[in-house]
């Protein structure tokens, strides 16, 4: 008898797990068709060659790597156009994002101080983040607005006396390297702090509070209790970070109208990667650009990752 009621409530009792899955089914569904399948396109392509030229298409043709090999090979004056647009992206990656992770996590740990208990953080994450809304290429002609030639900071600077004639601060590599590195600061500094922020808040306050008795001064509690706690945080604002720096394309290509002036020294991985989709519609290129920029991230992705870990790999094979 028991064995029947057991059974006829297992009939009558309804399962809810097929639910979760149609729930979660139309993220898998937009990830298949608008990431997966046109990443496993890019690989495709990457091994052929596919490209337009006028009005003739030529291929898809299997070449193997030798789209790999072009990418690699020097030009007439001996320049690897993939290392030297690898080093721009690099530079201003670094240029942008070393004062942006420095000055949030200032301001993360400011606002977040159990002894400054500074009030009114919801209207201070708002104005923080407000940057952030502005869309990349607005940003970007707001700067060209100002810095061009006849824009107002010259037209301030010539007002002042500071200068005698207009600079073309578009036209000069170091000018232009600070600007972007700039606007990229200025997008998204306030996003890692917010992310700083809710980390150093999800650190138990008696740790903060049992330092403070037992007389660690706030650098001793910076150092050994915040950091440390902080470091998953951390971790995933720097790779993050790195992978967006990484591919970096719509404030350098608006502010230098795609040409990565001067001399290309402000052109892009993926802007060097869109000349070969604009030019040509050569796909094989630009799944090889692709290809590469996929291996660049995900292995500089492993190195931030054990580097930043090391010390606590250390620690707990030690124990």
């Amino acid at each position: 008898m028991k064995e029947k009621n057991r059974q006829s409530g297992r009939k009558k009792g309804i399962s809810y797990a097929k639910y979760g899955y149609l729930f979660i089914l139309p993220f898998f569904a937009a990830y298949i068709i608008f990431t997966l399948a046109p990443q496993i396109l890019t690989f495709y392509n990457a091994f052929f060659e596919n490209y337009r030229d006028g009005l003739t298409q030529i291929g898809p043709n299997f070449v193997g790597l030798d789209n790999f090999v072009t990418l690699f090979t020097p030009d007439a004056g001996g320049v690897i156009d993939m290392l030297k647009y690898f080093g721009n992206t690099i530079l201003l990656w670094i240029m942008g994002a070393v004062p942006q992770i420095l000055i949030a996590l200032m301001l993360a740990v400011f606002f977040t101080s159990y002894r400054l208990k500074i009030k009114g953080q919801q209207f201070f994450k708002t104005v923080i983040y407000m940057p952030n809304l502005i869309m990349a290429a607005a940003f970007s002609m707001l700067f060209f607005t100002l810095f061009s030639p006849v824009g107002p900071v010259n037209q301030a600077l010539i007002s002042s006396g500071v200068i005698e004639q207009s600079i073309d601060f578009l036209n000069i590599k170091i000018s232009v390297r600070l600007l972007i590195a700039l606007m990229n600061f200025l997008m998204w500094f306030g996003n890692t702090t917010i992310l700083l922020m809710a980390g150093i808040q999800g650190i138990d306050q008696s740790l903060f509070e049992a330092a403070e008795l037992d007389g660690a001064g706030s650098w001793q509690v910076f150092r050994k209790v915040t950091m440390p706690l902080l470091s998953p945080i951390m971790i995933y604002t720097i790779i993050t970070a790195l992978i967006g720096g990484l591919q970096m394309f719509d404030v350098p290509q608006v502010l230098t109208k795609g040409l990565g002036m001067p001399d290309n020294t402000s052109t892009t991985m993926v802007m060097y990667l869109n000349r070969y989709l604009q030019t040509s519609k050569n796909y094989g290129m630009a799944g090889a650009i692709s290809v590469v920029l996929f291996i660049i991230s995900a292995v500089l992705s492993i190195i931030v990752y054990r580097t930043l870990t090391k010390q606590y790999r250390m620690k707990g094979g030690r124990a």
